[in-house]
């Protein structure tokens, strides 16, 4: 059971990580344009740091602290 929680979370991973690189590139280019909406970049900041914090919880999950 817990092999398939860990598949699970390592697609759901994956898929989070792939999301924040697109919406990076997407930021840089619309940056570079000169002419982007500064409140649609700003929109898609808040949702790339969203995202972020989605990672580290998944990875959190993974990784569970150890006390030593």
């Amino acid at each position: 059971m817990q092999r398939q929680n860990d598949r699970e979370f390592r697609e759901e991973l994956v898929k989070l990580r792939s999301e924040h690189r697109e919406l990076d590139e997407e930021i840089v280019r619309m940056e570079a344009s000169g002419t982007a909406d500064q409140l649609l970049i700003k929109r898609l900041k808040k949702k790339k740091l969203a995202l972020k914090d989605q990672i580290k919880a998944v990875e959190d999950q993974l990784l569970p602290d150890i006390i030593a």
